[in-house]
């Protein structure tokens, strides 16, 4: 359990994601199932810029293997959320992500929450060492 409200300052990585008008639901906020695309979003983002992932011809792909997501004030279109993202872990096959969503003007997150990834050969869907330009890369994310 958390001890503390996240901060921006606890990133090392940031992306700007846009809210959409089908991102609300019913109740007029973004759905709880959203929140995870937006993981994922900025994880692939700086894995396929940073890090040189191929995610069509690549020997080698990430698979999620756990996320979880802690909801703690609510985000509704238009807002535009600061996605951002620090390594929590790093293995020798796996990386768990740790991500905090901020409002453009808010400094305290809005949600945190984390994803692990086990990187997969393509083709056998066993696990593999992280290539070195992912793990190059994810280190520069490393949590102090």
């Amino acid at each position: 359990m958390e001890t503390r409200t996240e901060r921006r300052s606890d990133y090392r990585h940031s992306l700007a994601i846009a809210t959409r008008w089908m991102d609300n639901d019913i109740y007029g906020h973004v759905n709880n199932v959203v929140y995870y695309s937006y993981f994922d979003t900025v994880i692939n983002d700086y894995l396929i810029r940073e890090g040189g992932l191929d995610i069509h011809a690549g020997p080698v792909v990430g698979y999620a293997a756990e996320s979880l997501c802690r909801f703690h004030r609510p985000f509704a279109f238009p807002d535009t959320i600061d996605a951002a993202l620090r390594v929590g872990h790093l293995g020798k096959s796996s990386v768990r992500y740790e991500i905090g969503l901020f409002r453009r003007d808010e400094d305290k997150a809005a949600a945190t929450g984390h994803f692990v990834h086990v990187f997969v050969e393509r083709q056998s869907n066993k696990p593999t060492p992280i290539p070195d330009p992912i793990r190059k890369a994810l280190e520069r994310l490393l949590a102090s």
